[in-house]
């Protein structure tokens, strides 16, 4: 395997010693289909900041699998993180019976950049993907022809520079964040290599995402986005109304369901309003 997966399975621990959540009904063994997530810039799976940590309740009725990508956690360093390659680890770990070679295949949910990956791989083999959950996608090319879109790719693409010279990824984070009005999360060694990584991201407004191609495998589709109110007004006004935008726009194609959170980090900020969507979604 070319990246590092956390996986997490809580079916067989006693209740009391798993995470606690709401009760619900049990999911038949051979229902149960394994979820993978993939998540976005600057984390890692089981991150409890920007990751899927808020997640782990889900663990009580399936196997969940979060994807480290290449640069991030305990997977390898990688000269430049890259969704066409993250997409074909996706594919990979879908096809693997170790993982999530489950008859029928897996759930995928994707984050931002991870969702952008999320929606490649499952172009590319439908047939292993049950159904997508997109949290805050960040596939602008596939909403391009909506105006906020369009003007911020317009702002992007000019401005295509890269990081400049000599600034760190301490520096690349707090501007990130506290530039924008948010708190910035510690410096660890760990977060500064995911930073690292993203500040050499390949630029998502560089992605071809194959929408006929998802609209043909009648994939059950959930796009999960936040409704910024309480962001920072510069964050809300530069990242939020794109990001809502192509929440919309994918969701009429690809013919989902739109779910709208508060805030602006759903999975993170409304953990538990996330996870009991997820849970219906999947049945």
């Amino acid at each position: 395997m070319a990246v590092h997966v956390t996986v997490w399975d809580d079916r067989d621990r006693p209740a009391g010693d798993r995470t606690p959540t709401a009760p619900v009904a049990p999911v038949p063994p051979e229902a149960a289909a394994p979820a993978l997530f993939i998540h976005n810039i600057f984390t890692w799976g089981s991150d409890p900041t920007y990751g899927f940590a808020g997640q782990r309740p889900l663990a009580d009725s399936r196997r969940l699998l979060l994807m480290d990508r290449r640069g991030y956690g305990d997977s390898p360093d990688t000269s430049r993180s890259d969704f066409d390659v993250d997409a074909e680890d996706i594919v990979g770990m879908l096809g693997d019976g170790a993982f999530a070679g489950s008859p029928g295949g897996a759930h995928l949910v994707g984050h931002g950049n991870g969702a952008v990956a999320a929606l490649i791989a499952a172009a590319r083999r439908p047939g292993l993907v049950r159904s997508l959950a997109l949290i805050q996608p960040s596939a602008f090319t596939a909403a391009a022809h909506h105006p906020v879109v369009a003007s911020l790719l317009d702002r992007v693409r000019d401005g295509a520079v890269g990081v400049p010279d000599g600034v760190t990824p301490e520096q690349y984070l707090r501007a990130s964040t506290e530039g924008l009005g948010m708190a910035m999360p510690e410096a660890t060694p760990r977060r500064l290599r995911a930073v690292a990584t993203s500040m050499r991201e390949r630029p998502v407004w560089e992605a071809d995402i194959p929408l006929e191609a998802i609209r043909g495998a009648a994939l059950p589709t959930l796009v999960i986005c936040g409704t910024w109110e309480r962001a920072p007004v510069a964050y809300r006004e530069h990242v939020g109304l794109p990001l809502m935008t192509v929440a919309e726009s994918l969701t009429d194609s690809l013919a989902g369901r739109l779910l709208r959170v508060p805030g602006y980090y759903p999975h993170t900020q409304e953990p538990a309003v996330v996870n009991a969507a997820l849970r219906e979604f999947w049945g």
